[in-house]
């Protein structure tokens, strides 16, 4: 195809500059790059796009169109399962948009500033909140950070074989599937998934005893679990991992800690969980990412695929300077054979999240964990008084509730689609995913939401039901 006049906004649209990059490589025609695109994959008519716009044109046409999106700040949202929408300070937004931050280009010392130091706080204070002492820079998401996980253990124990429980957000299995390679594959990491208790939510420990053998390289499980439950036998579980000579993996929610035990309490040899609850918005779904910690030992550090910083003294006394430990395993260091690749991550948010953490102090984090705790257990009690409607789970649970409406007539999807008539957006419908639950779904509860936004929610749903 040749363009007949240039593009304003792109400069390789001009025809003798496209005939130029063409016959550099070697090619005829543009339509040959694509020639391997099966025939019945490609569009066969125009895009139907607008006509050329000037930039004016162009801006009105885009805040036109962004203005359709139905946002969790026009809309109240109980929405989490992933993603969770919590306060973000504007100290931090005002941090993260910095242009230190937004013009250093990884790799170049020239245009550190202080990028690094960032990083080790970011490291040094998400182990100290969760109480292990090697921590790694964060990676693309919670199901990414568990990908890893389990390949390090497998890779350390030389085992080939996984239990994870049955209560996991679908998604994330998803991609640790992924990680675990299908079964063609020579690196192929078979998954045995363990049950839970469905009265109480928690693993089933005598299905976790007769999965677990000689040949399981690592136990994972989370607290809280995606359904919400504190899951309470940690220590059971890894005394069994453990007793088999396997890892035992934690995922967390890092929020949770200033009212929960440090999974390394009950047993974690690695611990991995999200930093989007740290002070990162949810940016259409962009906001996600995850960290990987476990003590420092070098069986442990020696697997890492992710960025390790370290903080030594200089040649001059008083003076400290940052440097990347281990560079050499990474994919950054050995591209194809380092230990996993990493590719692009989200260092980003890791500022964001080193900034919440020093405005939130230990003091900051046991209040936002106590209200979080206080306003979802409130909430539970109010919906449980809803003719028709069970709180599942209703005891020890975290920011998390799964609320099942098989009393009263109707579905998850029919709920959800009156409560977004009055700009609610209900629980996340776990009737597909988990069908043993029934028509239920998972309402999340965090310190944005007021008591009034509660009662709010219980009065939609009361006419919901009677709709």
């Amino acid at each position: 195809m040749t363009v007949r006049s240039p593009h304003p906004y792109m400069a390789n649209s001009v025809t003798e500059i496209q005939h130029d990059m063409l016959k550099s490589i070697g090619v005829d025609s543009i339509e040959s790059l694509f020639a391997q695109i099966p025939d019945d994959h490609r569009l066969k008519r125009p895009l139907n796009l607008p006509p050329r716009l000037t930039e004016m044109e162009l801006r009105r046409d885009l805040t036109r169109t962004l203005g359709r999106n139905e946002t969790v700040e026009k809309n109240l949202s109980f929405l989490g399962a992933g993603l969770w929408q919590h306060h973000v300070p504007a100290a931090v937004d005002e941090i993260v948009r910095r242009n230190e931050w937004l013009t250093s280009i990884f790799g170049e010392p020239s245009s550190d500033h202080g990028r690094n130091q960032a990083w080790f706080e970011f490291c040094s204070q998400l182990g100290e909140l969760l109480r292990m002492d090697l921590v790694g820079l964060p990676v693309r998401s919670w199901g990414t950070a568990v990908g890893h996980a389990l390949r390090m253990a497998a890779r350390m124990t030389g085992r080939n074989e996984i239990v994870i429980v049955r209560a996991i957000d679908p998604q994330r299995l998803s991609v640790i599937r992924n990680y675990c390679e299908p079964p063609e594959m020579e690196n192929h990491i078979a998954i045995r998934m363990v049950g839970y208790d469905p009265v109480t939510g928690l693993i089933d420990l005598n299905d976790l005893r007769a999965m677990v053998d000689e040949n399981t390289a690592a136990v994972y499980f989370e607290v809280p679990s995606c359904l919400g439950v504190i899951e309470k036998q940690g220590e059971e579980i890894s005394s069994i991992a453990r007793a088999a000579g396997a890892e035992t993996i934690v995922g967390v929610d890092p929020i949770s800690l200033g009212v929960l035990a440090a999974p390394v309490d009950y047993g974690a040899d690695i611990v991995v969980g999200t930093i989007q609850t740290l002070g990162v918005h949810l940016h259409a779904g962009g906001g996600a990412g995850g960290f990987i910690a476990s003590r420092d030992e070098e069986r442990y550090a020696a697997e890492y695929p992710t960025l390790l910083i370290s903080i030594s003294e200089t040649l001059k006394p008083g003076e400290y300077g940052f440097g990347l430990s281990l560079f050499h395993q990474s994919s950054y260091g050995m591209r194809e054979k380092g230990k996993d690749w990493t590719g692009h991550s989200v260092y980003m948010w890791a500022i964001a999240a080193t900034a919440y953490m020093a405005l939130m102090g230990p003091r900051g984090f046991e209040e936002v964990g106590a209200l979080i705790l206080q306003r979802s257990h409130h909430a539970a009690r109010v919906l449980s008084q809803i003719e028709g409607i069970e709180v599942r789970f209703p005891e020890g649970f975290f920011k998390e509730i799964v609320v099942n409406f098989d009393g009263t007539g109707k579905s998850v999807e029919e709920i959800n689609r009156t409560l977004r008539e009055v700009g609610i957006f209900g629980g996340n419908d776990l009737s597909a995913d988990f069908p043993e639950l029934g028509q239920s779904a998972l309402y999340s509860i965090t310190e944005i939401h007021t008591l009034t936004d509660i009662q709010r929610l219980t009065g939609a749903l009361k006419r919901a039901i009677l709709k």
